[in-house]
């Protein structure tokens, strides 16, 4: 493949996918993209399965589309990514997960869309399937009409609040690559970490309202799998969301949408996954979490879109955790079993 100046860099990293088939259909998607201007850089992250050798077999067929880099140590979705940046030469960059799949003319569209309105970043709908299949699942409205064109201050504020899903954008290069800071590696959740960054730096967003990105629904996936670590993981990239907003310069002016996606990430969907999906339960790491919550952002109840946001239920139990972390446990605990108990019995 040329290293010359290209339309745009797809990056797919790659991470144990071969089962299911589930890794060729992603490549399968795109290799046949309707645009002809564009490289697939897929990165295999250590892989034990037979990824490697799929992606090896992929090369072989498609010199001109795909090259594949072997990471030489695990470093997760995100140092998969970086690798993928540093030998990206597209003047758009797009990512996609590798148990995805997106419409033939997916890259085409936003491509069409962006070069024709002067857009920077440019996105559109997905939908959850749980089959392999082109058939249309669960659509999921990923932005909205309000958030487009030239971006203000209000329409800032709205994305960071509702930035939506990552892959299903593509940016122009120098809104990733013009800045220093990367992916965080070695943990999930990478890209809650930087897309405020990224949706900052853009002057001009357009987006279209069709699902043409397919998210794969199954029980291995990230957001199906609530482990102890993968609560961490949450915490750090929210730690790392905030650090950016202070390097560059932007929490002050945008303190409450920050304030309310730190809130969300790192204490509110981190708290309540962990009570709900971790089956030993340890009071250390849930004190912790409350108090660290409360030393980031003391007034984060006060915040209004934490009022509109977080559901009644959740707040009386942040109350509760706050006054006490065994008292909100105990009650978590017997509130769950008593659910289960009236779930087996029908709801009566």
């Amino acid at each position: 493949m040329g290293r010359g100046q290209m339309k745009l860099s797809i990056i797919v990293p790659v991470y144990n996918m071969a089962a299911g088939d589930k890794l060729k259909w992603c490549l399968d998607s795109l290799v046949n993209q309707t645009i002809r201007d564009y490289e697939i850089i897929a990165v295999d992250d250590c892989s034990t399965d037979h990824s490697l050798e799929i992606l090896r077999e992929y090369e072989g067929q498609f010199p001109e589309k795909l090259r594949v880099i072997a990471s030489p140590v695990n470093k997760k979705q995100g140092g998969a990514k970086n690798l993928g940046l540093e030998a990206a030469v597209g003047e758009w960059i797009g990512f996609i997960d590798s148990d995805d799949w997106v419409t033939a003319d997916f890259y085409g569209r936003l491509l069409e869309l962006g070069e024709g309105t002067g857009a920077d970043m440019v996105g559109c709908d997905y939908h959850l399937t749980r089959e392999h299949s082109m058939d249309i699942g669960q659509v999921v409205p990923n932005n909205k009409h309000s958030q487009t064109g030239i971006l203000t201050k209000e329409k800032y504020r709205s994305l960071i609040l509702d930035g939506g899903s990552l892959v299903v954008k593509i940016y122009r290069r120098h809104i990733i690559l013009g800045y220093p800071n990367r992916f965080p590696e070695g943990i999930f959740y990478e890209d809650n970490a930087i897309s405020n960054s990224w949706m900052l730096r853009a002057k001009h967003f357009e987006y279209l309202a069709e699902p043409l990105y397919y998210y794969y629904q199954h029980d291995t996936s990230t957001v199906h799998t609530i482990t102890k670590r993968r609560c961490q993981d949450r915490m750090e990239a929210a730690r790392v969301m905030v650090r950016e907003a202070e390097q560059f310069g932007y929490l002050e002016e945008y303190h409450d949408e920050i304030e309310s996606s730190f809130t969300t990430l790192f204490y509110v969907n981190t708290l309540f996954s962990y009570m709900a999906g971790v089956k030993k339960k340890d009071y250390r790491f849930v004190k912790a979490l409350g108090e660290e919550m409360w030393e980031t952002f003391p007034g984060f109840m006060e915040n209004p879109y934490y009022q509109q946001r977080v559901h009644q239920e959740e707040r009386k139990l942040i109350r509760m955790h706050r006054k006490s972390t065994l008292y909100f446990m105990a009650y978590y605990t017997l509130l769950w079993w008593y659910r289960g108990i009236r779930k087996r019995l029908g709801g009566r």
